[in-house]
């Protein structure tokens, strides 16, 4: 049962406003115009994304008074963090997925972040650290209900494009069902204020900036992947 239907319908309007499925790198990846080698080099680059992101939930808990919500966030840092299992922490598990693409993870291999992903993490940690906390809050649930639907789509995809069989898609294949609990667990910190007009803007402001961030992120990767031109074509097919 969902315990935010408010806050989750706006949501979901918002993100079918922002089209991010339909962009520029989900169409590469299902016509074939992004390369295995592309996929690779863009997906190194997520790594940091991923490795980064229990940073902005561990800003917030520190925001929370209420031991309650904090408790909430905290469950959800646990689960980043593999439930203490070291090997099921998300950097980890990402890491054996680029790793069955024939990639590996970039900190290891020298490769820096990249202004990309830089950018989208600064994003997230600036809206959890100096913006009204139900803002951050709200940022982060609607990223976490828009993964799962990228974790689907990208889970289906390498399949489809014969990188790997089904049984061995790690990381995205957990995300696709994981997230939209998690972003439940979020949008349910701040169902009860929904109707507040003064909670109701920052709540609205997160969810439109997380959906943006998360948008030109994949946006961003596409055009580094593929080239402006190729990108452009695409996002026009």
């Amino acid at each position: 049962m969902n315990p935010a239907p408010r806050v989750t319908t706006l949501a979901k309007c918002i993100l079918a406003e922002s089209n991010l499925l339909d962009g520029a790198y989900f169409a590469a990846l299902e016509s074939g115009a992004m390369s295995l080698e592309q996929f690779r080099v863009s997906q190194a680059q997520f790594f940091y994304a991923v490795q980064y992101y229990a940073r902005p939930i561990a800003a917030l808990i520190s925001r929370l008074p209420d031991p309650t919500q904090r408790l909430d966030l905290v469950h959800n840092l646990v689960e980043e963090h593999g439930n203490f299992d070291e090997a099921k922490f998300h950097p980890t598990t990402f890491g054996r997925f680029l790793a069955s693409i024939g990639g590996q993870r970039p900190d290891v291999g020298g490769v820096a972040i990249g202004p990309v992903v830089h950018a989208f993490n600064a994003t997230l940690i600036g809206a959890c650290t100096g913006d009204d906390v139900e803002t951050g809050i709200s940022c982060l649930g609607i990223i976490e209900l828009a993964f799962a639907g990228v974790s689907a789509a990208i889970s289906q995809l390498v399949v489809k494009r014969g990188w790997m069989p089904a049984d061995q898609v790690v990381h995205y294949a957990l995300h696709a069902g994981l997230d939209v609990e998690h972003a439940h667990e979020f949008f349910a910190m701040v169902e009860p204020v929904f109707d507040d007009p003064c909670k109701r803007a920052p709540i609205e402001r997160g969810l439109r900036l997380g959906a943006y961030a998360l948008e030109r992120l994949y946006r961003d990767l596409a055009e580094d992947a593929l080239g402006p031109r190729e990108t452009l074509l695409n996002r026009e097919e």
